[in-house]
């Protein structure tokens, strides 16, 4: 949810940069000396504060008498999200991404560092500005979850179905966020949601069940890889169980993330997860219980406010109580916030401003950063890269326009960029139509029509080409988001069964009727039809697959959508985006919703059957050819790795990307494996009949399995058959490593 009343007070308080003593090497307290630890200056402030200001801290960390200031939050897992009223003041127009899914369809992770670079500046960038000082330094993002059924209402904020590939994007998106600087971070990065979140109808009190090695080796992936790779520290728990233990109270956050991946320092339960324990997942009798078992695990972010639940009792005073009765101590309630100070010293808030390099930006005169070209341009490379080329029969793309005298942009995704819950204003907001009909300019006619298939039939039947642009609406109808939940954290039905948002999982895999209706007359009245397919999620579009012969998919959410798919319709780009999800053809292909045991035929890890299209699938306007698959060695130490090279030779007329994607196989294995899985990725540009070597390493670590009776990895000695190409399904080269 995108409203933590627990931690809406925190984005009162600014920064407070006079507040710490600049003479040199003169501090009133340890923890003002930039030259500790970040270790020793928290520890210092914990020793300072008094336990009544520890139990504010559960709340807010401002702790006055010492100078300690607040962190605001925004929500970023696609635009630094800054509505009016939010944190106080004005609603700011921030650059947007398209939504994760799409960010994950690049296929770019060094593309995804530099959209989070940009969340990262423009979050600094108006909390130091005079014109808004508004505290926004840590920023609720990524989301990490896996995408592991096309009906999750929520696929959208997913990178996709693969652990490896999440994780990778997941590493990216932090590091931008963060920064480049050894000592200081330029925004915080706070994880969502820890983990298996991946239902959302009952999530308030559903539990995801599966087994130990599922956890270590799937759901819990991108959350290690990005703490452990990503240097994140902070994280959201999710609202549901797993296997009957809340997230909110889980031991695997004391167990793991804290202990294992040095993660942890600030944690914050979903919206509403504290009462659920008690009111709907049965798992605390009170809320006395719930508190108790959420400090225990090192929860530091349970708010200051009533205590939500049944009790009607504030958060101090259920602490209170629960240190009068000894159910908790002050060392527990120190270990739940002192991540929180940590935070505050990595941000750089307590030091001299000459020390930060961050503290350069928003100065006066600077411009608002999401005017410039410079983050304009990532937005676009963005949008550009996330277009996947799902069908071109006979080359019916790129358009010529030398040749095209008209076009019709029609359908009920044309006209506007739609948004979602994790939107904010935008400094722009290019539609398709408006895309078009920037690149078609005056010498091609373009035809719209209004909301109804008769005006959009004559316009197709007027037109050399009819571009049909049709797909979900991510806020299923709703105008406020907050009006649109109901008590257990759920959100009333969208009103198309295919349809899906947060709190509401979809029923079906089909486009609206009305939509299906559109594009066949279109297709009748014009046989050069393309549709354009706008969509948070898989959509089973059997029916045009065979019968149109072009499609193009690109998500929701992106201020250049229609500059990106323009630029892609006249050729100016060569499509690159690759899928993230298998598409099945029906819901028949897919398991019980519940039904959270991957091997079960999820994923393109397991499934058995044929989908409409393939996990890693993505066509170009060029052809590329591979050849000379080669290993550095034939053997493979457990400590060591091996590099994949693969020649890649452009054999097609256009310059153009394509995405080498390395997938494993253990034909061998003494213990249950995946069918293959992705292990390495890179995209690679090329000329026409341009040749390069692309390099990827596989490390034996990565060919690991969780061995649940050791309680760690094991590496085994087998024969790994390697297997190189463009997708999922289409693997022509493959080597054999042995693993000693």
């Amino acid at each position: 949810m995108r409203k933590i009343r627990f931690l809406s007070g925190i984005a009162i308080l600014g920064w407070t940069w006079s507040a710490v003593p600049v003479a040199a090497q003169q501090y009133q307290y340890p923890f003002q000396n930039p030259s500790l630890s970040v270790e020793e200056r928290a520890a210092n402030i914990l020793s300072l504060m008094t336990l009544d200001e520890k139990i504010a801290a559960l709340g807010s960390p401002v702790v006055e008498r010492l100078k300690i200031p607040a962190y605001g939050t925004s929500e970023a897992i696609h635009q630094v999200v800054l509505n009016a009223g939010r944190g106080g003041g004005q609603a700011i127009a921030t650059t947007s991404f398209s939504q994760v899914y799409g960010m994950g369809e690049t296929w770019d992770p060094a593309l995804i560092r530099r959209a989070g670079a940009v969340e990262g500046y423009e979050a600094r960038y108006v909390t130091q500005s005079d014109k808004y000082k508004r505290n926004t330094s840590v920023l609720m993002g990524p989301t990490s979850d896996l995408a592991r059924d096309p009906r999750w209402g929520r696929t959208d904020e997913s990178y996709g179905e693969d652990a490896f590939l999440t994780g990778t994007m997941a590493v990216a998106l932090v590091t931008g966020i963060q920064g480049d600087d050894p000592k200081y971070w330029q925004a915080a990065s706070l994880l969502k949601h820890l983990f298996a979140n991946s239902n959302e109808t009952t999530r308030g009190s559903s539990s995801s069940d599966f087994d130990e090695r599922l956890m270590r080796e799937y759901y819990s992936v991108p959350f290690r890889m990005a703490f452990v790779d990503g240097g994140a520290k902070s994280f959201m728990a999710a609202y549901n169980a797993w296997n009957g233990i809340p997230m909110a109270v889980n031991p695997v956050i004391r167990d793991v993330v804290k202990k294992e991946w040095n993660a942890g320092w600030i944690i914050t339960p979903d919206a509403g997860a504290m009462a659920h324990l008690v009111d709907l997942q049965h798992y605390s009798k009170t809320p006395l219980e719930a508190v108790v078992a959420a400090i225990k695990v090192g929860v530091g972010n349970l708010g200051g406010g009533l205590v939500r639940g049944r009790g009607g009792l504030t958060t101090a005073e259920v602490i209170n109580q629960a240190l009068k009765e000894k159910l908790v101590t002050e060392a527990d309630i120190d270990a739940a916030i002192v991540g929180k100070y940590k935070t505050i010293v990595k941000l750089g808030v307590l030091d001299p401003p000459s020390m930060v390099p961050y503290t350069k930006i928003g100065t006066a005169g600077e411009p608002e950063p999401w005017m410039g070209q410079k983050h304009k341009a990532v937005a676009r490379d963005v949008a550009l890269e996330s277009v996947v080329l799902l069908k071109n029969a006979e080359n019916m793309l790129p358009l010529n326009r030398a040749t095209l005298k008209s076009i019709a942009v029609v359908g009920p995704r044309a006209a506007a960029v739609a948004f979602d819950f994790y939107s904010g204003p935008t400094p722009v907001a290019i539609s398709v139509l408006k895309g078009i009909q920037d690149k078609a300019g005056s010498a091609i006619t373009v035809n719209t029509a209004a909301d109804n298939i008769e005006d959009a039939v004559r316009a197709a039947k007027s037109s050399d080409v009819a571009v049909v642009v049709v797909g979900n609406d991510p806020m299923c109808g709703a105008t406020n988001p907050g009006g649109a939940f109901n008590p257990d954290s759920s959100t009333k039905p969208c009103a198309d069964p295919g349809e899906g948002r947060e709190g509401r999982d979809r029923e079906k895999l089909d486009l609206p009727p009305a939509q299906e209706d559109l594009i066949r007359q279109v297709r009748a009245a014009n046989p050069k039809t393309v549709v354009v397919l706008v969509a948070s999620f898989p959509f089973a579009i059997n029916w045009e697959q065979q019968n149109v012969p072009a499609i193009l998919h690109i998500t929701h959410a992106a201020q250049e959508q229609g500059t990106a798919i323009a630029d892609v319709l006249f050729g100016d780009y060569n499509p690159s985006g690759r899928l993230v999800q298998t598409w099945p053809k029906s819901l028949d292909q897919l398991p019980g919703m519940m039904d959270y045991n991957i091997r079960h035929g999820r994923t393109y890890m397991y499934f058995k059957g044929e989908p409409l299209y393939p996990f890693g699938y993505g066509l170009s306007y060029t052809s590329f050819q591979y050849s000379n698959v080669r290993l550095s060695s034939g053997k493979l130490k457990a400590g060591g790795s091996v590099t994949v090279s693969v020649d890649v030779r452009n054999t097609g007329k256009r310059a153009g990307d394509d995405v080498v994607q390395i997938y494993v196989q253990h034909p061998q294995s003494k213990v249950e494996r995946p069918l293959k899985e992705l292990k390495g990725f890179q995209r690679v540009t090329l000329k026409p009949n341009e040749l390069k070597t692309v390099q990827i390493p596989v490390s034996a670590a990565a060919l690991a399995w969780w061995n649940v009776q050791k309680h760690g990895w094991d590496v085994e000695r087998e024969p790994v058959k390697i297997m190189v190409g463009r997708s999922s399904a289409d693997l022509p080269l493959e080597k054999t490593v042995r693993v000693e």
